[in-house]
Formats: structure tokens, C-alpha cells, sequence
């Protein structure tokens, strides 16, 4: 070992070290705050709270309550008027923490987070080859966690730009048409779509029953007629002459994403107009390319979720940071002949592709 080393280099690390302890200290702090009312409480109030005020509202000792939000108010959670030494969330903080339909709400990723150190012990086990790790071998709170991630970002743009953004399918979904969602989870998709296109008709497939399950509760609140959902798996769901076929933040971590997409090529209508929508994390291509925060919760992910899926089926192991080229490698082996990257956001790449 080197015992030479640069000191600002060491300062660095340090001061990133610093930061992810505080945020890693954080995030139960988060999830208690979500569970015990804390931010509800605060958006809910129409002037500052007190600590003493906050701890009546939502019965719990106020010394706890005072810490609780000192730790919010460092971390820019919570604001605190200094004055009145009272606390409130700012309309910012409320549509992050507390509107459930908001495009930035944050605590699905705190529900994953926790799963993750529920499952350490298992994962000890998975790197060292002693088990695999299917995605229905992690705890609910995974797919609770993983569902509530990405639906704020469906809810921003799915219908609003994405669906749009497609070459002549919101002129057909418009009309009519026939959809399968394929890996849909929760079917937070599948409803958006099915809410904004009543004449068109939906099935959402997925190979996990307890998400399927989900699903179907979900549905019953809505009270949809024009969808159902079912359990099938990417390559032998059922169907024929599709006018759109999607796959929203699944496709890489399917052990046999090549399969998928040949038979989703099958399962489309052949009349030039007929297409697949392709939704997967936003990825470069290259690793030095993809050192950013966002790329950090993906490879986190991948490492914990995508990659042990598939190799349990002794899959491609594709992972969430796949990137554009081998996303487009997969497509051009599949008997498809188009391809074109749509868009992106910070959290997603949409791919559109064509027999």
C-alpha cells in the first residue's frame, strides 16, 4: 500500500463520505416523517407549527419532534422561520413530500432504500454465489418502493409528452386501439393511458402475481372498462395485432430481453403503423460518461435488483445503465427494422421502434 498520498484528493472523499453518511443517517428520518404525518401535518397547516404544535397534531413526544425536524430543516426538507422558531413546508416541499400525484414525489425511493437493508444478510449470500435473488424473492416494500419511484415521472410526461412524442399513436389511441403494457408492475401505466384514451382498448401483463394482484385493486378504485390486467410473462403473453406495445422501466432487467422483443414484434399489427415503446432508465453508454447522482441510484439498482434478476434465470444481465447501443443492438436482433430515441428526461430514454 501507498502511503503517499494528495491531501485535497483525501479532503474530497472525505466531504463526500460526510454527505452520504448524512443523507444514509436521513433517510429513516424521511420515512418516519412520511409515517407519522410530520410533513402532512406541516403542508396541512395554514400558518407555522411550533414542535409542541406538531406533536399534538399527530400525537407523538415533542423532544423527539424537535430533533425529528432539526435534522429536516439541515437536510432542506422542512423550513424553519427563525423568528417565530416555527417550522412549515414551503409549496415546493409539500409537492415533494406529501402530494402523492405530484411529478416529483420522492418517498418510493426511500421504500426501496429501506428494502435494500432488509435484504443485506440475502445479499451476502448472492455475491458470494450461495443463492439467487428473483425480483419476487425481495420484501413488498421493493416493488411498493420501485412502483412509486417512476410513477411521478409517468404522471409528468407519459400522456403529456412521451405518447405525443410517438409517430401517429395518439392519433390511433385517440380512435381506438389495442395495448398491451408488457411488465407493467402496479399499473400506474397502464391506468394513465387508459384513463386518457377511453376508446382504445388495454391489457397489462406481468409475470409477478403479487404485482398483478396489485394491479387489479388499483383498477377496481378506478373502475375502468376498457382494461384488465393479467399474469404472462414477456415472452409468451397472448395477443395478436397491437397498435402499441410498451415496456416502461422493465426491459433490462428480463433475462431474456431478446425473446421479448421477438415476440413483441410478432404480437404487433402489420400495417406500418403499428410501433413499441420502449421506456428505460436514462443511461449513457459508457461508465466515465454516466458519474452523476442519477447514474449512482441506477448502478445502486442494478447492482441490488435488475442484474440478480436476471442472472437468477441465467439471463443477459443487461442492467439499468445499459445505455443507448446496446438497447438499439437488442432492437436491430429482434426483426425489427426502425429505431429512434424519442426523448429523455433526467430519470428516463424513450425509445420508439417499428417491424
Amino acid at each position: 500500500m501507498n502511503n503517499e498520498f494528495d491531501q485535497t484528493k483525501l479532503m474530497d472523499l472525505t466531504n463526500r463520505a460526510i454527505n452520504d453518511i448524512a443523507s444514509s443517517s436521513s433517510a429513516i428520518l424521511v420515512i418516519l416523517g412520511e409515517r407519522l404525518g410530520f410533513y402532512k401535518a406541516l403542508a396541512d397547516s395554514d400558518k407555522p407549527l411550533s414542535s409542541e404544535e406538531l406533536a399534538k397534531k399527530t400525537g407523538t413526544v415533542e423532544r423527539l419532534v424537535r430533533e425529528w425536524l432539526a435534522n429536516q430543516v439541515t437536510g432542506g426538507y422542512v423550513t424553519y422561520h427563525v423568528k417565530s422558531k416555527k417550522y412549515g413546508l414551503s409549496p415546493e416541499q409539500a409537492l415533494a413530500l406529501v402530494d402523492v400525484n405530484s411529478p416529483v414525489y420522492i418517498h418510493g425511493a426511500y421504500k426501496f432504500i429501506k428494502s435494500y437493508f432488509q435484504d443485506e444478510e440475502e445479499f451476502i449470500k448472492m455475491f458470494r454465489n450461495k443463492r439467487k435473488f428473483a425480483w419476487e424473492d425481495h420484501n413488498k416494500l421493493m416493488a411498493e418502493g420501485v412502483a412509486e419511484f417512476f410513477k411521478p415521472g409517468y404522471i409528468a410526461n407519459l400522456t403529456n409528452l412521451w405518447i405525443p412524442s410517438l409517430d401517429g399513436s395518439e392519433q390511433k389511441l385517440l380512435r381506438g386501439a389495442k395495448v398491451a403494457d408488457i411488465g407493467c408492475g402496479f399499473g400506474f401505466t397502464t391506468i394513465l393511458m387508459a384513463k386518457s384514451y377511453p376508446n382504445s382498448s388495454f391489457i397489462g401483463f406481468d409475470s409477478d402475481k403479487r404485482s398483478i394482484e396489485q394491479a387489479k385493486k388499483f383498477l377496481r378504485k378506478e373502475n375502468l372498462k376498457n382494461l384488465k390486467f393479467d399474469v404472462r410473462s414477456a415472452y409468451d403473453f397472448p395477443g395478436k395485432d397491437y397498435d402499441l406495445i410498451t415496456f416502461f422501466d422493465c426491459l433490462h432487467d428480463m433475462d431474456d430481453p431478446q425473446s421479448a422483443l421477438r415476440n413483441t414484434h410478432k404480437a404487433l399489427k402489420k400495417d406500418g403503423k403499428s410501433l413499441c415503446m420502449i421506456v428505460e432508465p436514462f443511461a449513457l453508454n459508457k461508465l466515465e460518461d454516466n458519474i452523476n447522482p442519477v447514474g449512482r441510484i441506477y448502478y445502486a439498482a442494478s447492482t441490488l435488483i435488475c442484474v440478480p434478476n436476471s442472472l437468477a434465470n441465467n439471463g443477459l444481465s443487461l442492467g439499468a445503465q445499459a445505455g443507448e447501443e446496446k438497447i438499439k443492438e437488442l432492437v436491430r436482433n429482434s426483426n425489427f427494422t426502425k429505431f429512434r430515441r424519442v426523448m429523455d428526461s433526467p430519470i428516463n430514454i424513450v425509445y420508439e421502434i417499428k417491424p
